[in-house]
């Protein structure tokens, strides 16, 4: 599961390490020393530890960790007024409880401390909520010191999937986990309780370093041995960074892979749980799957978008490439930067060549001449945190048409176009013609539906010096073409080395040809990585077993039941019970999928897929009134959910109930008019009623939104000929030939209406 919009990690991207990349793997029975015994040694570095966001991360709460005003204030928030308060040496809110009856609710413990703070209630079943009102801690000349709304643009109710006592605050398994040390959830799914622990409440020493008792021992042994000194991971650099006077940048003389990177990537980084099981000095694709750029994630050139904590961005960096880590630019105990200004970048980067106004165009000493500026622009979250893009990019404004991705330069340059600051950076640096291609272009490409999408990104794809984040990403949108051209590039990929890329590749070929399938996916069901064996085992799901050879099954079987370890990992989240149930409803075992699915509603029903799928089960069935109850009930429920009017627009088709499936299915448009597919649907409802110029003129906005759709192509060459209009349906049977080349009868359709 994604971490929440409202998932409150630490402001300064670092984990508390000594830099490098090397590991003894050290692991075998290692216990939690506890930060006391670390600091015993390590003096130097627990005292810059200490009073570090790290530290800070999560304390209980006291008048000294308290930042926010407890002095029965009050803060209004659509019509709603909380007041803050202290009884008995403790402090409290008065707030809206779940089910928005108000109330006193104890705040346990606080989250953060810069630029803003949380603060926490504990219930009685485990459950630690974060409530939605938090301090500003910024100077008051700043804008701060002041309770603030993290929503304020939105009410937030009671039954919302973002109220503050539903899944989606829970610290439990939102955040702790990234703000605490050796975090043990212990969720009980019976009981639907927590029973959640910890070793240190904050992020301390054996965070990062990993379990430390064997340390200890050999630190009081007396012996000294520098190649095995019983830490589970050696987190130094052995290579060397030399000036190379040609380029001006400098380069790094160790080869070695980029374990500090992962290991602060546990927690700075999008990411989903495979398995609890985390072992220090590890790939993080062990126990993790990290997000590719998915769209409302990333911008399609990279850019961050939504809160994607540093690890996706830092991937697609020269810099990463180049075996910079967290460590070259932060210290990794204070969490502070190793240097102030552009003297943190020209350690490594000539000032005499960068840090010029002939390189960054401004003047020297401005804050549009620092480096940061331009090459990592910062978008706010949480209303008053400013976070950085790692992917250190340059300005691309000539990028902006064919991205739709933010500009740097405009961002500063009010009422300029991208259009004149990619002239002006020309103008300005002497450099004509092309810039270098960028793989933004392609996955903007792929996420609109153009008709030159697929070769794009199959180019992407293919080229092994683009970042494997972006290649990982094509695969994945290569999933929406599967021609023979992009199935013959997938096959290459689910052999690639990174498993980033098998993975998205897997996930691209799901909707194939079970017979495809079977040729492609089963040598990847004993994959050395965890979530390639899972992803290729559930894709594998709905293939008829006798298709399967039998030691085919037998990895089959035992990659089935990691991919239900997985779920059962995070039992406390609605999506795991509804991949349960998607899982057995591909296996054939309709009963258990409905099991999955039922408690799946009970344990959050503001999860709109789950009764989309529980209506499908029960139609596949033949109960059209179990589908309708649910329907219903879902809609009830969450009345704006456009996937619940669509759903039940089309149970109402089948039931012939013409007039009221087109108003649903209107509605779904309406609700989510950027869902091509809910459009195309409600056009060939407008066209089965007689309506077929008002299906023509959905169709048409579906294409403009996705040009390369198959489906909505076939259907307004269809409505056009209905209309006698032969040369708008000979306009767009031509795009459908762009768009499926192999597809013969694409070709003599084009060729028909020609004539």
């Amino acid at each position: 599961m994604n971490h929440s919009k409202n998932c409150r990690l630490l402001t300064v991207v670092l984990s508390s390490l000594i830099a490098g990349t090397g590991y003894t793997g050290v692991t075998a029975g290692a216990e939690y020393a506890g930060v006391e015994v670390c600091t015993g040694c390590h003096i130097e570095q627990a005292e810059a530890w200490r009073g570090s966001h790290h530290d800070l991360a999560m304390q209980a709460t006291s008048e000294k960790t308290v930042l926010g005003d407890f002095d029965d204030t009050a803060f209004s928030y659509y019509g709603t007024t909380s007041r803050f308060f202290k009884k008995g040496g403790r402090f409290y809110v008065y707030t809206q409880g779940a089910a928005g009856k108000e109330a006193d609710f104890e705040v346990r413990y606080t989250f953060g401390v810069d630029p803003l703070q949380q603060y926490l209630v504990e219930f009685d079943d485990g459950r630690i909520q974060a409530l939605p009102i938090a301090w500003d801690t910024r100077p008051k000349a700043e804008g701060g010191q002041k309770w603030f709304h993290l929503y304020p643009g939105e009410q937030i109710k009671p039954g919302d999937a973002l109220y503050w006592t539903g899944p989606n605050q829970n610290w439990n398994f939102m955040c702790a986990e990234c703000h605490s040390t050796n975090l043990r959830r212990n969720y009980d799914a019976e009981s639907g309780t927590y029973a959640t622990a910890y070793s240190e409440i904050n992020v301390s020493c054996e965070a990062c370093h990993g379990p430390g008792s064997q340390h200890v021992a050999w630190a009081q042994s007396g012996i000294t041995n520098d190649d095995d000194y019983g830490l589970a991971v050696d987190l130094r650099s052995s290579g060397k960074w030399i000036m190379n006077s040609d380029s001006g940048i400098a380069g790094n003389t160790s080869p070695a892979g980029p374990i500090q990177v992962e290991t602060c990537a546990r927690c700075h980084s999008r990411r989903i749980v495979m398995s609890e099981d985390y072992r220090h000095g590890e790939p993080l694709t062990r126990t993790y799957r990290p997000q590719v750029l998915l769209e409302n994630l990333y911008y399609a050139d990279g850019q961050i978008q939504d809160e994607v904590y540093v690890y996706g961005s830092f991937m697609q960096s020269k810099m990463y490439r180049q075996r910079v880590t967290c460590t070259d630019c932060h210290n990794p105990h204070s969490a502070e930067l190793n240097a102030r200004g552009n003297a943190l970048c020209t350690g490594c980067h000539l000032p005499t060549r960068f840090d010029t106004v002939e390189h960054h165009l401004h003047e020297p000493g401005s804050e549009a001449a620092q480096c940061v500026t331009c090459h990592m622009p910062a978008r706010v979250y949480m209303v008053n945190d400013r976070r950085r893009d790692h992917s250190f990019r340059v300005p691309r404004p000539d990028l902006y048409d064919r991205t739709q991705s933010p500009d740097v330069c405009t961002d500063c340059h009010q009422g300029r176009s991208p259009k004149w600051a990619a002239r002006a950076i020309q103008e300005n640096t002497g450099k004509v013609g092309k810039r270098p291609p960028h793989f933004g272009i392609a996955i903007q490409a792929g996420r609109a539906g153009l008709l030159d999408a697929e070769a794009q990104l199959i180019a992407l794809a293919d080229n092994t010096t683009q970042p494997v984040i972006a290649r990982a990403t094509a695969a994945t949108l290569l999933g929406g073409y599967l021609s023979p051209a992009s199935i013959q590039t997938l096959a290459v990929l689910l052999r690639d080395e990174d498993p980033l890329v098998r993975v998205n590749a897997i996930s691209a070929v799901d909707a194939a040809d079970p017979r495809l399938k079977v040729q492609l996916l089963p040598r990847l069901l004993d994959d050395p990585v965890l979530m390639v064996r899972v992803e290729a085992a559930q894709s594998l799901a709905n293939v008829p077993g006798d298709m399967l050879r039998p030691g085919q099954r037998r990895l089959f079987g035992a990659a089935i039941d990691e991919y239900i370890e997985v779920q059962k990992n995070n039992a406390d989240r609605v999506e795991s019970w509804t991949n349960l149930g998607n899982l057995y409803l591909r296996l054939g075992t309709a009963a258990k999928a409905q099991a999955q699915y039922e408690h799946a509603l009970d344990l959050d029903p503001t999860y709109a897929p789950v009764y989309v799928n529980l209506a499908d089960l029960y139609r596949s069935e033949q109960q059209d009134g179990k589908a309708e109850q649910v329907l219903l009930t879902g809609i009830e429920r969450l009345p704006d959910a456009g996937s619940l009017h669509h759903a039940y627009g089309l149970l109402l088709v089948r039931q012939k109930k013409t007039d009221r499936a087109i108003a649903e299915l209107r509605r779904a448009v309406e609700l989510a008019p950027g869902n091509t597919r809910f459009r195309y649907v409600y056009a060939v409802g407008l066209s089965s009623t007689g309506d077929v110029l008002g299906a023509i003129e959905e169709l048409r906005k579906a294409n403009a939104m996705h040009p390369a759709g198959i489906d909505i192509l076939t259907a307004l060459i269809s409505f056009y000929r209905q209309q006698g209009d032969t040369a708008n349906a000979r306009r767009y049977a031509a795009d459908l030939v762009k768009r499926s080349p192999w597809d013969r009868n694409a070709k003599a359709l084009l060729e028909q209406l020609s004539r």
